[in-house]
Formats: C-alpha cells, structure tokens, sequence
C-alpha cells in the first residue's frame, strides 16, 4: 500500500479534491433547492440528470481522449466543471440546473476515466489490486469529507459554490504536474446485455437495482433533508453517514464474499439494508435513529455493488469479465437515471419518507430476486469463486476493468497453486 502511495499520491491528492467537490454540490443543490422554492419532482429531474450524464460520459469520454488526448481533455473539463458550479447560484432555475448536472455528470465521468486509465498505468500486478483499494478509500473519504464543509458558510449564499469550483481547479494541478506518461487508452467491447442477463439474472437485475438505489442516496438524500425540515449540520451528518457506512463495511463484506455463498450474502446484505429503510420510514423517530438506519443503508449498498460484479464473474470465463464491465456498467447507469426521478415521485405522492420506501422496495425486492434465484441453480463452489475487488457506483469503465482483472489475475494465481499442489 505504502508503495501505491507513493507512487501514484499526486494522482490520489487530485482525486481526493475532485471527490470532496463533487460530494460538496451534490448535497448543496438539494439545499439550495429547497430555499430557491423548487418543487420535490423538479429537484428529481435535476438529480436524475448527473446521472444521464454520467453514463453518456462513460460510453463518449473514451472516444474523447483517444482524439484529443488525456491532458487537452483534463485541460477542458476542469474549466467546464468549475464554470457550471460557479453558474448554479447566478442561473436558479430547474432548467438551468438540469442542464449543469448533465454537464457535470458527463465531464465527471471523463475525469474519472482518465484518472483512473493513469493509475490503472502506474500500478503493477502486484499493487494494483492495492491501487484500487486505495482509490476507492480516497473517494469515499472525499465524499464524507465534503459534508463537513457545508457548515462553514450559508447555503443560501455563494461561498459553497465558489469552493468546490476552486477545489476542481486545484485538484487537476498536482494531476497534470505530476502524473507522467501518458497512458495508451484501450478499452474492451462490451458483451451483448442479452448475454450478461443469461449469464447472471441476478447479477444483472441486482445491478440495475443498486444503480436506483445509489442514484437516491446520492442525490435525494439532500432534498429529502430539506423536506424533512432537517438543518444543514443534520443533513450533512446524514449524509456523511450513509458514506462512512459503506467505507467501514466495504472490506468485511468483501472478505466475507471470497469465503461463502455470495448469494447467501447478497441476500443479507440486501434485507438488512431494506429493513434498515423500512425501520427509519415506519418508525420516524429522532436523529439518532435515522443515523443508524443511514449507517446500515450505506454500509449494504455501497459493497454489494462491487459483491453483484464478484457474483457475475462466478459464471464468466476470465477471457469474458472485462467485456462483461460494459454491460454492467450500463444496466447500473439506467438504474441510476430512473433512481432520483421514482424517488421524487414516491415523495410527492406520501411526503419525505418516500425515499426511504423507495430505497426498501429496491434492497428487499433484490433480497426477494435473490433468494427466489437460489431455487433455481445451484451455487459455485466457494473454493472456485472469483475474488472480490472493492468498486464504488461511482466508478468509470475503466475502473470496473481494472476490478474485473485484478479478479481475473486472482484466479489465475489460485490455478497456478492449485496445479503446482497437485505435482507429485
């Protein structure tokens, strides 16, 4: 790890900046929202459009820089990103912003295809496994990170989009500076979705589910704060927590995934988070409560995106996983538009507590898909499993290539082993 560090910390230092910027103005929007008067179902249009943008960015951005190159793209995006930011509060509009989170999800997602495509370069088969790790810890703790910069001026003002505007443009200096060569962009073609439904119903349909479910925790969670009549320092606690969960649970699930049946874990980890949704929604009981219940729902998300994509590899040849991400990657992005738009109407129709309905109905009914799947064929053996890689909803193609291969790399090294503890 220390050697990942110090290799690649210029690059991890710049994402770091990135993710604290991105996590700062996905919050704040859904609180400016609320002050600007903007309606529930017109901040889930807004909310939805990063996504759209994201996933138009993850299938054009590759193309993008194999025309102009890693560095004109990185030059330009960061101007566009910290132009739109700067524009939120001079343009309070529902257009205006739907169309800066379009921009911004798009430009996000190149950003993070070219970081990643650079630390995928500067790793080893040895490390980079580790690269990965500590690149989803650096996110992650740019995310939590960025709550707490919400209380130091008033979201009604500008001061909160200045900083993250000024954080983007400060993160691709230690990037650009530093991160030498450039690296050869290449990237596999995807598997027909028809293909990957075959190979893994669950896989697939678990996937398309955690992208609604993301999609809502990422972007609704503020708006449904504000219409809760939360304050800021609760919304960014609430936040956080929902970030902090996933971090502190992502290895322990992982480390469970390589030693039962995954669909076992899937299940559990999928009721756990719907009761936890169920439980704050019912319930309705004070702050303390919903940090729990935000705790569990983020500590059963966010892994069991990187446990769906293990669980596909069981049933893939190696030569299969990389084109597999594609497809993966796709069905989660569709997921992910529709998350915000359901959840803004689920809240429209019984108030504030839609989004935890929305997240219940989502985590239980893969719980549900999953258990009705076990009926139907039988489990892997635990001891031809492929290994779990740690990936974040938020990462770009490449990121979700270099977890198929450090999976891929793993399970050769088990057959080497396997084969030299059969020799005579």
């Amino acid at each position: 790890m220390f050697q990942v560090l110090t290799s690649s910390w210029a690059l991890l230092l710049g994402m770091l900046l990135l993710m604290v910027g991105n996590g700062i103005q996905g919050t704040l929007l859904g609180i400016r929202g609320g002050i600007e008067g903007f309606s529930t179902f017109e901040m889930s249009i807004v909310m939805s459009a990063y996504f759209a943008g994201f996933l138009g960015g993850s299938r054009l951005a590759p193309e993008l820089i194999r025309r102009v190159g890693h560095v004109r793209v990185f030059a330009a995006l960061a101007s566009l990103i910290s132009a739109v930011l700067i524009l939120y509060p001079a343009l309070a509009d529902p257009i205006a912003w739907t169309i800066g989170r379009v921009l911004i999800g798009f430009c996000f997602s190149a950003v993070y295809v070219t970081a990643e495509s650079w630390l995928n370069n500067a790793a080893t088969n040895e490390t980079r496994g580790k690269a990965l790790s500590l690149y989803m810890i650096v996110q992650m703790a740019g995310i939590v990170s960025a709550q707490g910069l919400l209380l130091i001026a008033d979201p009604a003002g500008f001061i909160l989009f200045i900083i993250p505007s000024v954080l983007v443009s400060i993160s691709f200096a230690p990037i650009l500076l530093s991160v030498s060569p450039t690296p050869a962009f290449e990237t596999t073609k995807p598997m027909s979705l028809a293909a990957l439904v075959r190979t893994s119903p669950t896989g697939a349909v678990g996937i398309f589910l955690m992208g609604g479910v993301y999609s809502a925790l990422f972007g609704m969670a503020s708006v449904y704060g504000t219409n809760a009549g939360l304050s800021v320092p609760e919304i960014s606690g609430f936040i956080a927590t929902i970030y902090l969960g996933g971090l502190l649970l992502q290895y322990p699930i992982g480390w469970l995934s390589d030693r039962m049946d995954r669909r076992t874990l899937i299940l559990a980890a999928a009721a756990t988070g719907g009761a936890a949704a169920g439980a704050a929604m019912a319930l309705g009981g004070g702050f303390a409560g919903m940090l729990v219940a935000a705790f569990l729902i983020g500590g059963m998300s966010n892994p069991l995106y990187a446990l769906l994509i293990a669980y596909t590899n069981d049933y893939l040849e190696p030569d299969d996983m990389a084109a597999a991400s594609g497809g993966l990657m796709f069905i989660n992005g569709v997921g992910a538009i529709l998350g915000p738009i359901l959840t803004g109407w689920m809240m429209g129709m019984i108030g504030p507590q839609g989004f935890f309905l929305f997240v219940a109905i989502l985590m239980l009914s893969l719980a549900v898909f999953t258990g009705y799947r076990m009926t139907q064929r039988a489990a892997v053996p635990v001891d031809e499993t492929a290994s779990y890689a740690p990936v974040l909803p938020t990462a770009s193609p490449v990121a979700v290539e270099v977890a198929q291969e450090v999976a891929i790399e793993a399970q050769h090294d088990e057959a080497e082993h396997a084969a030299e503890d059969a020799r005579p």
